[in-house]
């Protein structure tokens, strides 16, 4: 089964294909967008989270 790892950015207007691009390269996905009065425009990620692979046993 797929687990995520997730994060949240602030977005500015003036920079936001800067902001969405760094992230992206980073392998983040934007899924969700949220504006509010009190904490502004703020964008929530997502990427596959690295899983150890098991080891082999002998």
């Amino acid at each position: 089964m797929q687990k995520w790892e997730y994060a949240t950015v602030p977005l500015i207007s003036h920079a936001l294909q800067e902001i969405l691009n760094q992230w992206g390269e980073e392998g983040w996905e934007l899924v969700q967008v949220v504006e509010s009065q009190s904490t502004g425009t703020t964008g929530y990620l997502r990427r596959p989270k690295d899983e150890p692979q098991p080891q082999p046993t002998e």
